[in-house]
């Protein structure tokens, strides 16, 4: 059975690369403006892209968007899909979710995929680094909405905050990374943080950040000049 989610598919592909996208939204919602800048994606890159449609919080915490990207990786592959031409990318919230699907996949035992790319990724659900409030005057995203969206993740289930949080896992051996952010939001310094860690790790890591730009910038495409150079850069990582 397919999993609930939107496909993707550009009016020309240019590889046969296919992307698994993971939205942001805090896990708390998944947005018109977001399924347009997913669309946006597949057709600048040329790819097919498949986005589950994962549950949402308050009503649904971990593991159940996990278990939703899994089962939906699971069925990418029941469907010929070559791990080797597979990249997950996500942003913000769909970043830590990327990278948390990273890591089960080893604990599944299952392939990983040739690339995970984090758009301004979420790695730690606590508080992390001077950013986190420190460029609230500039961000869209708030330090606070942070840890509510990491209060709603947790639920009832006990979890500690490192225990959902990539920055305090080990992707030695795992698929490489290739992480962007900017630099007045309020997650660049824990992005930051968790690229110098997981470099540490042994993983094959790669940061770029645009000092002058806020969380998920990329979203302004063709119109500023910063947003073309970012895509430009996460193409240019997906073919390498």
């Amino acid at each position: 059975k397919e999993p609930r989610g939107d496909w993707f598919i550009p009016a020309q592909l240019k590889s046969s690369v296919t992307l698994f996208y993971l939205h942001g939204g805090g896990y708390t919602f998944y947005s018109a403006v977001t399924r347009e800048f997913m669309a946006m994606l597949a057709d600048y890159f040329g790819l097919r892209m498949f986005a589950p449609d994962s549950r949402l919080t308050p009503e649904h915490p971990h593991p159940a968007q996990l278990n939703d990207a899994i089962d939906a990786y699971r069925f990418l592959l029941s469907k010929g899909v070559d791990p080797a031409q597979l990249v997950i990318a996500g942003d913000s919230a769909g970043g830590h979710l990327a990278l948390m699907t990273l890591l089960e996949l080893r604990e599944q035992d299952l392939p990983q995929p040739a690339l995970v790319v984090g758009i301004c990724p979420w790695t730690d659900i606590g508080e992390r680094g001077a950013s986190f409030y420190g460029n609230d005057r500039y961000d869209l995203v708030q330090g606070w909405m942070a840890l509510k969206f990491g209060e709603w993740l947790k639920g009832a289930s006990g979890l500690s905050n490192e225990a959902l949080s990539p920055i305090h896992h080990n992707f030695a051996g795992l698929a490489p990374l290739y992480l962007q952010g900017g630099g007045k939001e309020v997650l660049v310094d824990m992005i930051r943080e968790f690229a110098a860690t997981v470099r540490d790790q042994g993983c094959e890591v790669t940061l770029d950040v645009w000092e002058h730009m806020t969380h998920n910038f990329q979203a302004h495409g063709q119109s500023m000049p910063e947003s073309c150079e970012a895509l430009e850069r996460i193409a240019a990582a997906i073919s390498s």
